[in-house]
């Protein structure tokens, strides 16, 4: 064997593409649940950034486990004690990662008068009134309308609680490509998260929400949620810049938890309309 043969045999060679995206979506696994993933996965900020593409498959994972816990328990339990014990397994899932957003921006928003106080109170570990307040009403919103939406039509019911999962989370994805992170050190008290995301990623992120184009041959909600939903998301965006000068992590899953709300409240809607 010569010299250079040796020499070449000694670089190591960059990983395969599909490799590469598995460990990108192994790392948004890592960042945005609570399962295990092996250590070969590695962390960098690049390596987060780069697996907010698979922010909507999140999306996917959590909506079939929160779905299929729902189909199971409501088996022998009464409907609304399945849809309770659902969201507890979501929560367990995700660590109620956006949730302790959702509470986080409710109290920085509500009691403080200026940005630096926002930022301040959304950093702090203890609960506050407007955090207590708003969760109640998030979790009322949710059970009630899940039960209603479920209760009335079963399958499409499930469809629009996992829609909802995967399209609020690519909502997300949006403002982290059109936003500016507001928070200019890394103190906060939640974990890292990916805070830039390139067009390529953004066209990798929207294919997750294809399967439900095939939903809008059935049901017009389809279409209708996911213009609403991008409404609020305008308007959630426009609110954080206004307060904030831009977006925090806690004003990421506060977005992802309204969103989610509105679209499980549009397809109840159509349900009471009849479809």
């Amino acid at each position: 064997m010569t010299e250079s043969a040796s020499l070449t045999e000694a670089v190591p060679q960059p990983p395969s593409r599909w490799l590469t995206e598995v460990r990108l979506f192994l790392t948004a696994v890592m960042f945005y649940t609570r399962l295990p993933c092996p250590g070969w996965v590695g962390y960098s900020d690049d390596q987060l950034n780069r697996s907010t593409r698979y922010f909507p498959a999140i999306g996917w994972l959590v909506g079939l486990v929160v779905a299929t816990v729902i189909g199971l328990a409501q088996l022998v339990l009464p409907l609304t004690v399945a849809v309770i014990l659902g969201l507890a397994a979501g929560l367990l899932l995700t660590g109620a990662f956006h949730e302790d957003g959702l509470a986080d921006v409710c109290d920085g928003f509500g009691g403080g008068l200026s940005v630096e106080r926002r930022l301040a109170l959304m950093k702090d570990s203890r609960v506050g009134v407007f955090a207590v307040l708003g969760l109640i009403v998030l979790f009322s919103l949710k059970i009630t309308a899940l039960t209603a939406l479920i209760g009335g039509s079963f399958w499409a019911g499930l469809a629009g609680l996992v829609m909802a999962q995967v399209v609020s989370r690519w909502s997300v994805v949006t403002i982290i490509f059109s936003g500016t992170y507001a928070r200019a050190d890394l103190t906060s008290k939640i974990r890292p998260i990916g805070r830039r995301i390139s067009r390529s990623g953004l066209v990798v992120a929207s294919l997750w929400l294809l399967p439900f184009v095939a939903l809008a041959w059935w049901h017009p909600w389809w279409l209708t949620a996911v213009g609403l939903a991008f409404l609020v998301r305008l308007g959630l965006a426009g609110w954080f810049n206004r307060r904030l000068g831009g977006y925090t992590g806690d004003c990421l899953g506060a977005a992802q938890q309204i969103i989610e709300t509105v679209i499980i409240l549009v397809c109840l809607g159509w349900a009471g309309a009849g479809w």
